[in-house]
């Protein structure tokens, strides 16, 4: 089974992150590294040490609340996304086949626009099928109105909805803590 993804067309990438503006030293480095994947060969083929992926925080606006998964091979409450299926294209269409696929919502949409909201580079241990490598995962956020359909992909990843208190008390990641920093200040912008 091939496991990697059409490359996307360049100005597409390019145009993304040449036009994302990075907050602070850690997420400018990151989106270095990133950009540096445009460079050669298909940037989303698992195959390679550091390769794209897309996710997305998922958001109830009106009660401010956010949706974590849980992440078997992570040990880790995160954000939902993952690899881009093979002739993807599109990181804010990958995000949202994720989040259809792992929380049965159907009516996601980007909120409060269809824009980059945090770059980061993520370390994801080694398995049986893969070794260790990064991920160069380009986050964005969805919004529901419809929380209460949400239904786990498998027993084994429960979701929950969470302040965003709780879910920065409740995950371990400081990248994660950082995306939610940044959905927190979007949800209290909202009227």
């Amino acid at each position: 089974m091939d496991t990697g993804n059409a490359p996307v067309p360049t100005d597409i990438m390019t145009d993304l992150l040449h036009n994302y503006v990075p907050r602070g030293d850690a997420e400018r480095a990151d989106l270095e590294r990133a950009m540096r994947l445009l460079e050669a060969g298909d940037p989303w083929h698992r195959s390679n040490p550091v390769h794209f992926t897309a996710s997305a925080l998922i958001v109830h606006p009106p009660t401010g609340r956010v949706l974590l998964r849980w992440h078997e091979r992570q040990q880790a409450w995160l954000q939902i996304g993952g690899h881009g299926d093979p002739g993807e294209t599109s990181p804010l269409d990958i995000a949202l086949r994720e989040g259809r696929e792992e929380t049965g919502l159907t009516d996601l949409v980007p909120w409060p626009a269809a824009e980059l909201l945090h770059v980061v580079v993520v370390p994801v241990p080694a398995s049986p099928k893969e070794p260790a490598h990064d991920h160069a995962d380009l986050r964005f956020l969805l919004a529901t109105a419809e929380p209460e359909a949400a239904r786990p992909e498998k027993p084994t990843t429960p979701l929950r909805w969470l302040t965003i208190p709780q879910a920065y008390e409740l995950t371990t990641e400081d990248n994660l803590r950082e995306t939610l920093d940044r959905a927190g200040r979007l949800l209290a912008a909202t009227p």
